[in-house]
């Protein structure tokens, strides 16, 4: 039989503790486990069922701590991973991810082109940020590619037009060199490629680069 030998706070967690069986590291637990299942130094145990027991109890409060979190706002699955790294084990972690997928709580195709049609339709940003943010959010580089392919190039050039017309009645005493720069900059900014710029800049001044 084994026995557990030490039950050890951990010194970057305050609520986990690790669990010692017969002088070497059996697992890591939730410190309300211990007073749960009233573990204690010295206690004899069965290893296999102990472990399924708190592997299980484990499991159930990191879905818990995921579905509160993907209550609030939705995730990617390398958010959720790292929103759950800091208290649970990669093995539990897993058969987390796996649950959410499977009852589509967690999709990073959906969730692209979710932030893809916001960023497009609302913000109006250009392909560069867009596809920034979507890496800010965690979305796996396919689902990027994927999101950021399936961009209006019309639909682009008039959100670029909308923010160039708002900046350059701001700014339409300047000097028109500065005009120029000052909308030039901005677009950028809002994530255009130097094509679509260019080609709101001749539109909207009625000058090419190489006349300023």
């Amino acid at each position: 039989m084994a026995i557990i030998t030490k039950i050890e706070a951990q010194k970057r967690n305050t609520d986990r503790v690790n669990i010692y069986v017969n002088n070497e590291f059996f697992m890591a637990i939730f410190t309300e486990l211990v007073y749960t299942f009233s573990l204690k130094k010295g206690m004899a145990i069965d290893e296999n069922d102990l472990k399924s027991i708190l592997k299980e109890e484990m499991y159930i409060k990191a879905k818990t701590k995921a579905l509160n979190i993907l209550s609030k706002a939705d995730q990617s699955e390398n958010k959720i991973r790292e929103k759950l790294s800091n208290d649970f084990e990669e093995d539990t972690i897993d058969l987390v991810i796996e649950f959410l997928q499977k009852n589509n709580f967690i999709n990073d195709e959906i969730l692209a082109q979710k932030i893809v049609n916001t960023n497009v339709n609302l913000n109006k940003y250009g392909k560069n940020k867009i596809r920034q943010n979507l890496y800010n959010k965690g979305i796996d580089k396919d689902s990027i590619e994927q999101a950021i392919s399936s961009l209006d190039q019309d639909k682009e050039f008039e959100n670029a037009m909308y923010l160039a017309k708002k900046r350059y009645d701001r700014i339409k005493n300047d000097d028109k060199h500065k005009i120029y720069q000052k909308i030039y900059q901005h677009l950028a900014y809002k994530g255009f490629s130097y094509d679509i710029i260019k080609r709101v800049l001749n539109k909207l001044l009625n000058v090419d680069e190489y006349d300023m």
